[in-house]
């Protein structure tokens, strides 16, 4: 097998045409289509009493206005819960249009159907609401309060509650080991709510013939919208057809489905018999789609002289907004992935789900992990300065060692499955974060301080995906999976798989994504799984693929299958290159023909003396064509880790804070492109440092988004961002055939740690809140020295 090109820095191959005005982006699409705009509420809590239509009416261009009461039953009922759990006791979705109340500034409330947009928006903003408004809850301890109720049917504003505890060896539980422990603290964390904000927003276009929907949507899982929306309108799932075109970024956003719009926009080309998009503004974005992050954390632990953990207690209270469409995977994460690379003595973690009147919160980039990253590395450098030690130290004596793999956590992961981690080698990250950082050598003053954070990220969660590769009679390779790509390279790297497997030029490489005409089964594009379960899933089909092509190339050369190999699309007896056959006359030889369409065609025909009339064309069992599918369906989740260190100089005027080195240490498994890897870790690291010190989602206490635009939410530019350097450590994961973890997530999960630890470390006083901006900075000055 050519594995050359599996580990090398390969150019991304999706580039040029993007980064040329090529790409098809979902508002490309769809030119002469009727254009849907919505009305939204513009209060976080209210009754709706009445809706008049009858001032748009007179709107040119107008075609429909559609309010709840005028969907079908099946159209109009509350959007299904996608991942339901025991814990999640009252879980409450939203309708696809407001019925009767309406829970947070941006719900729609009627969708309006015109000849443009203009039209329809201007159909909107004569459409009249009658609200009766209702006390909204807005943060997490008015939530916990329970004055208010966001669901009336929702007793304390609770969703969900989940403990889990993991003994220590003893069996002594977290309570009685912190009693029991030399040393102990407790303390308060708070993590506030951001959200992803992708260049380009939600967006959907369907068509309909009369029979068949086809539907484009800037989603990150097609195949999931395809059931979806074939459940929510009736249709049988072969007549639904759903194709994710190039998509503007995604950081977990769009893994949501169906969003209202997604049923609604076909549903009114069904009704209308007339192409339908819809593209979300900003604004839409800001107030309407999904947030994250916001948590509060209380804390306690024990430890002993060395600083180890004997136990470990965390409360967390987790702000859902005001629906859970996506269940609580966010909470779990957090509560399980807080441990990190670390043996706790014993654990205890329970979390508290609470609905406000703001936005839904679903998976951001890192999902989670990065609030409990923030909990677990503040807790060990609080125990440094505890202790009057340096916090690798306390990190390291921390440690699960490397002889200690595959080592299980005694937890729950968010699959449903032991946290169990299959591989890493936690002292030798931190040995190359030190060297990379100069940690033991960095010279410390007034107003400059240096900060690290250690994670470990569960990847490839199943259940599955897979994966399609045929060679065509021009020697060309076609791969398809049903995932979809948001910019990750996917293209790339899925290509590299299959030219190693298959020992073909990467030119001859295509390869195609979220189109469920080509793929129809698939999961979709989330938590760091792209490259582990397809990748490992398009792997096996090549091998298929493969195995086939060697047989029918050792008939044809009268050799043994096991004496060939393939370099270079040439299918060769080992040891003697001479005696080959291009794998382009293989793929025309798999297909036995009767009908001579060209010159290579006629090779396969009955006549032309290349079959035995001893066996029939297609032997039993076997398929015509050189193709093959596969599926990869891992056991557990593997876990990639990392370990990042940061310089900060504070100014100590405007308290400005400056990230002047930034270094990540990065463990993923086998490589299949470093070139790939580094550009998400940058990618990532960037996003990280905007959480960090920039983005946060304001609301007032009548629920209204304060900062809904790009003047208010600030994000940092490229001159906020240092180099950042990066090195690799690759512990093979022995849970998958390539040996490969994920790496999509990981340079934005400890960003927000590393960042605090760094700040605390130049001005000397504890930092425990994040996002942390100048003026925050200035008024704990003023707090910590009088």
């Amino acid at each position: 097998m050519t594995t050359k090109l599996f580990g090398e820095p390969v150019q991304r191959r999706e580039d040029p045409r993007l980064l040329t005005g090529q790409g098809r982006y979902l508002d490309d699409l769809g030119r002469e289509a009727l254009a849907a705009a919505f009305v939204r509420s513009p209060h976080a809590h209210a009754r709706i009493r009445d809706i008049d239509v009858g001032p748009a009416l007179d709107v040119e261009g107008l075609v429909a206005v559609y309010t709840w009461e005028d969907l079908p039953e099946r159209v109009g009922r509350a959007l299904p819960l996608l991942i339901p759990h025991p814990a999640l006791t009252h879980g409450r979705t939203a309708y696809p249009l407001a019925r009767e109340v309406v829970r947070h500034v941006g719900e729609p409330v009627v969708m309006v159907v015109a000849t443009d947009r203009y039209a329809a928006e201007d159909a909107c903003a004569l459409i009249e609401v009658d609200y009766e408004l209702r006390k909204p809850v807005v943060g997490l301890e008015e939530a916990v309060h329970g004055a208010q109720l966001v669901h009336e049917d929702v007793p304390g504003n609770v969703g969900a509650h989940l403990v889990q505890e993991v003994a220590a060896p003893g069996g002594h539980g977290a309570g009685e080991a912190i009693e029991a422990a030399p040393h102990t603290l407790s303390f308060r964390l708070d993590i506030e709510r951001s959200a992803s904000m992708p260049l380009e927003g939600r967006g959907v276009y369907a068509r309909w013939d009369g029979r068949d929907l086809r539907v484009y949507s800037s989603t990150q899982t097609s195949t999931s919208v395809r059931m979806a929306v074939a459940a929510a309108l009736g249709l049988p799932l072969p007549q639904v057809e759903v194709i994710a075109p190039d998509v503007g970024g995604g950081f977990g956003v769009k893994i949501v489905h169906p969003w209202p719009e997604e049923v609604l926009v076909p549903w009114a080309a069904m009704t209308l018999g007339r192409e339908v998009k819809w593209a979300e503004d900003r604004r839409e974005h800001f107030i309407s789609s999904a947030h994250e992050r916001a948590q509060v954390q209380h804390v306690r632990v024990g430890f002993d002289d060395e600083g180890r953990v004997l136990g470990l207690d965390v409360s967390i209270l987790h702000d859902h907004g005001a629906y859970t469409p996506y269940g609580i995977i966010v909470p779990i994460v957090t509560s399980t992935q807080l441990l990190g690379p670390y043996r706790v003595g014993a654990y205890r973690v329970e979390f508290t789900a609470v609905y406000t009147n703001t936005v839904q919160v679903t998976p951001y980039r890192g999902a989670g992990r990065p609030q409990g990253v923030f909990c677990m590395e503040r807790t060990m450098d609080k125990i440094a300065r505890y202790l009057g030690k340096d916090r690798t130290t306390v990190r390291e004596a921390n440690f699960i060692r490397p002889e200690e793999f595959p080592y299980d956590q005694g937890m729950i992961f968010q699959d449903g499955r032991p946290l169990i981690y299959d591989s890493g080698d936690y002292p030798e990250m931190l040995r190359m974060i030190k060297e990379l950082i100069g940690w033991d050598s960095f010279e410390r003053r007034p107003g400059r301080g240096i900060g690290i954070g250690c994670y470990v990220e569960g990847t490839g969660v199943g259940p599955y995906e897979g994966g399609h590769v045929q060679i065509t009679s021009d020697g060309r390779v076609h791969v398809s999976t049903g995932l979809t790509s948001q910019g990750q390279g996917h293209e790339t790297a899925f290509a590299q798989i299959a030219a190693a497997e298959l020992g073909v030029p990467i030119e001859r490489v295509s390869v195609v994504t979220g189109d469920t005409r080509r793929f129809a089964y698939a999961v979709g594009t989330f938590a760091s799984r792209a490259a582990v379960v397809s990748g490992n899933a398009i792997a096996l089909a090549c091998r298929k693929v493969r195995e086939k092509a060697l047989r029918i190339a050792a008939d044809a050369l009268e050799a043994d299958p096991a004496d060939l190999d393939i370099a270079d699309g040439l299918v060769h007896v080992a040891g003697t290159p001479s005696a080959s056959i291009p794998l382009s006359t293989v793929a025309v030889l798999a297909n036995p023909l009767r009908y001579a369409f060209d010159e290579e065609a006629a090779k396969a025909t009955q006549f032309s003396g290349t079959a035995s009339p001893d066996r029939p064309p297609v032997a039993e069992g076997d398929e015509p064509g050189l193709e093959g599918r596969d599926y990869y369906s891992p056991i557990r989740s593997t876990f990639a880790a990392g370990m990042h260190a940061a310089v900060v100089e504070t100014d100590p005027d405007t308290a400005e804070i400056k990230v002047v080195r930034y270094a990540v240490v990065h463990d993923c498994g086998r490589l299949i492109n470093p070139m790939i890897v580094e550009g998400q870790i940058h990618g990532g690291v960037a996003q990280g440092i905007g959480g960090a010190l920039y983005e946060r989602m304001v609301y007032d206490q009548h629920g209204q988004l304060v900062n809904a635009s790009f003047m208010d939410f600030l994000m940092p530019y490229a001159t906020e961002i240092p180099h950042v350097e990066t090195d690799h450590l690759e512990t093979p994961s022995p849970l998958n055939p390539l040996g490969i973890k994920g790496a999509g997530e990981a340079g934005v999960i400890p960003v927000s740690a590393v960042i605090a630890s760094a700040v605390e470390d130049a001005e000397g006083f504890a930092v425990d809140r994040m996002p942390i901006s100048p003026s925050e900075l200035f008024e704990a000055r003023r707090r910590n020295r009088g």
